[in-house]
């Protein structure tokens, strides 16, 4: 029962830690001109972590975090797994908000690693999808 409690509290913590570098991804992108339309999207597909407005595209980001490089840069960590989770939890946004197919999107990754962060724009190479 002990472990059960170890484990669910370790993930409590470590989704605490993920929204707090989600709200520090969002400022940065509102101090880049970003427009923030949307936090922690979900729906059945999955969830995308922040969704904005960049000039002309309606941008969807996917935020990730590492204290160090040890595992792996932070952007690694975005598989073509997950990029199929966000493509497919856009493609529903879109619907649901009755924007058209012509919509211009972007997939953008804010990648943090300890205090540094990099915004990697068009990080899918699917501009416009």
């Amino acid at each position: 029962m002990e472990k059960k409690s170890s484990n669910q509290n370790e993930r409590r913590n470590k989704r605490s830690l993920g929204t707090k570098k989600e709200q520090i991804a969002a400022e940065y992108l509102k101090s880049m001109g970003y427009l923030i339309v949307e936090t922690n999207f979900r729906c059945r597909q999955g969830e995308i972590d922040i969704i904005a407005r960049d000039g002309m595209y309606l941008v969807f980001v996917e935020v990730k975090y590492r204290t160090d490089s040890r595992t792996g840069e932070p952007e690694e960590a975005v598989t073509p797994a997950k990029r199929w989770t966000i493509l497919k939890v856009a493609r529903f946004y879109l619907y649901c908000h009755r924007l058209p197919e012509t919509t211009g999107c972007r997939f953008d990754v804010v990648a943090i690693k300890g205090e540094e962060i990099r915004v990697i724009k068009d990080a899918f190479g699917v501009n416009g999808y």
